[in-house]
């Protein structure tokens, strides 16, 4: 699907709304449309207690190819970034080596950025703690990236795990993990989403007034794609 041309009134509108949901709630939409958009493994570096979602900013990265100096990596997608950007970082899931640290999640703090989420490893976990500033990675390592991983490029496509991101793409993390949603399919799952979240409501309702869970949990008591519109 096309990448629509949404205004940024428009791209604002849709962060609000997907930072009212959670990852739970877009896996269970984007499974029900048969997109697959949930990569295994980044985990919240530090105890993460509210949602993260924005728009994808990419960064790729990769091994150094030369002696000469080198822009770090991620610092200028930083200083491009804003409150409605997540960064998400490629390194091709690499864990021996940390592409994110303390002076950058400084800096996108300063920037109002709203996290990062990387296919690889970052570090200065504890910084990033301190700063409340969002990490979701695959592993904390103290290896820094300076001499052996650059910046290949910004705001191309990159390869996460099993999934292709592309930059206006749209992402949330939280504790269980995270999901990345194509610009070209934001408004049906976070419609569905949202759906979802108040029939779940409902149910856990049920649940507390002494209903059956086994009534409550039956496969018809989820919404589809056509169900419940308003």
């Amino acid at each position: 699907m096309s990448t629509p041309d949404r205004s940024p009134v428009d791209q604002s509108v849709l962060v609000d709304r997907l930072r009212q949901l959670d990852t739970c709630a877009i896996s269970d939409a984007l499974d029900t449309l048969g997109i697959v958009g949930v990569p295994l493994g980044p985990r919240p570096v530090w105890p993460v207690r509210r949602v993260v979602a924005g728009l994808v900013r990419t960064v790729q990265a990769g091994p150094r190819r030369s002696d000469g100096p080198a822009d770090h990596i991620a610092a200028a997608a930083v200083d491009r970034s804003g409150p409605l950007h997540v960064l998400v970082i490629a390194n091709e899931g690499r864990t021996d080596v940390s592409c994110w640290g303390g002076i950058l999640s400084r800096a996108a703090v300063n920037r109002s950025i709203a996290g990062v989420v990387i296919d690889g490893a970052c570090r200065d976990a504890g910084e990033s703690d301190a700063l409340d500033f969002p990490v979701f990675a695959r592993a904390v390592v103290p290896v820094s990236a300076r001499g052996r991983v650059v910046q290949l490029s910004m705001d191309e496509p990159v390869a996460f795990g099993d999934l292709w991101v592309a930059p206006g793409d749209y992402v949330i993390a939280d504790v269980n993990g995270v999901a990345f949603v194509p610009a070209g399919y934001a408004d049906l799952v976070i419609d569905l989403a949202e759906r979802i979240v108040a029939r779940e409501a409902d149910m856990a309702a049920a649940v507390d007034e002494g209903r059956p869970v086994s009534v409550v949990m039956h496969d018809s008591q989820f919404p589809t794609v056509e169900s419940d519109r308003s």
